[in-house]
């Protein structure tokens, strides 16, 4: 693995960020609006209590989990891709989480950081996980972004033809096969992973969020039926117009240094060696999930970075430092672009109905 502080490691870093700025501003320029140059496309804008365990043993009592406690979050549903495409198009969905005022040191000198973001994705790991491949892969990414809808619906379905003829024989697809060939899964049936690892205190530990109550649990494998440009926005609005849900948020923390290595995103840390331990609990009330107001505050003013939190989960690797730069070029330009101020919100009071 080649050492980020390397000039050619620089190089790649520098080439990385440029050409998903690149990208993000051909987009820009053509909606008139800028976007996020990854997870473009929101679904819903969410509200909810997370409630930290109580008497977790010593090592998942770390960090912002080390108090017992409820926090106030916000939580954005999205499509990974870095432009805003048809339902239809099978892709990874995100659920990035923000836990409203938590206390410790900042990873970001920020006056009015108290918050802590969790980004994650419908896949434990990721197909590029380390900033070598991530730079190979951009060429294959740019360019299937860039094909009409039917061409992007018949590569992914490929990529889930792919998948199979290798699991029928007993083999494990790679993860960029299994990222590229997501179904349409009903979205709040899904669990989600940070894929990088972060610093858990004293561990090192990978976030996942998981369906707990009956009724999303009930959802999980689901086809979402998805039929038109927006439907999985108005699946979801519809689910929490009458329902409340619950989800769990777990820690996997790393055993073995070698098995489990924070460099390369693109390892499955094994589950029965690390299992995903609970440590808090999200309950998320029946609400309006994207009223147009919640909606353009998602878009235009709501921000979630993975750097965004205390240096007791500090992200780690090389892709989650390459993001760290790349979040913060993403959020300047969409803010700038759009004209819209990015405050940090202090409390739900600030989230609109």
């Amino acid at each position: 693995m080649m050492p980020m502080g390397s000039s050619e490691g620089a190089n790649i870093v520098r080439d990385i960020v440029s050409r998903m700025a690149a990208a993000q501003a051909r987009n820009a320029e053509h909606h008139r609006h800028a976007h996020r140059d990854a997870h473009a496309k929101s679904h819903a804008i969410i509200t909810g209590q997370l409630t930290v365990h109580d008497d977790l043993p010593h090592e998942l009592a770390q960090g912002i989990f080390a108090t017992p406690g409820t926090h106030e979050v916000v939580a954005r549903l999205s499509s990974a891709p870095g432009d805003i495409h048809s339902d239809e198009i099978p892709a990874p969905r995100g659920f990035a989480l923000k836990i409203i005022g938590v206390e410790g040191e900042r990873l970001l000198s920020a006056p009015d950081g108290h918050n802590q973001d969790f980004l994650m994705v419908n896949f434990p790991t990721l197909a590029f996980g380390t900033v070598g491949r991530y730079q190979e892969m951009l060429g294959l990414l740019e360019k299937n972004s860039q094909n009409p809808e039917l061409l992007q619906r018949l590569a992914t379905g490929a990529a889930r033809v792919v998948r199979g003829a290798v699991e029928a024989v007993g083999g494990t697809p790679g993860a960029t096969l299994q990222g590229l060939g997501r179904d349409n899964a009903h979205v709040l049936g899904e669990t989600y992973f940070t894929q990088g690892a972060l610093r858990y205190g004293d561990h090192v530990a990978k976030i996942s969020l998981a369906p707990a109550s009956e009724n999303v649990r009930a959802l999980t494998g689901q086809d979402m039926k998805v039929e038109d440009f927006s439907s999985i926005s108005e699946i979801v609005a519809d689910f929490f117009s009458r329902e409340s849900a619950e989800y769990v948020l777990r820690a996997q923390l790393a055993t073995d240094p070698e098995r489990m290595p924070v460099e390369d995103a693109s390892v499955l840390w094994d589950e029965e060696e690390a299992p995903h331990q609970p440590v808090a609990t999200l309950r998320i009330e029946a609400q309006e999930s994207y009223s147009h107001p919640r909606r353009v505050y998602g878009d235009d003013a709501l921000t979630f970075n993975p750097w965004n939190g205390v240096v007791e989960h500090q992200p780690l690797g090389s892709i989650m430092r390459v993001r760290k730069r790349a979040y913060e070029q993403s959020t300047r330009f969409r803010h700038e672009f759009n004209d819209r101020p990015a405050p940090e919100p202090s409390s739900l009071d600030d989230i609109p109905d």
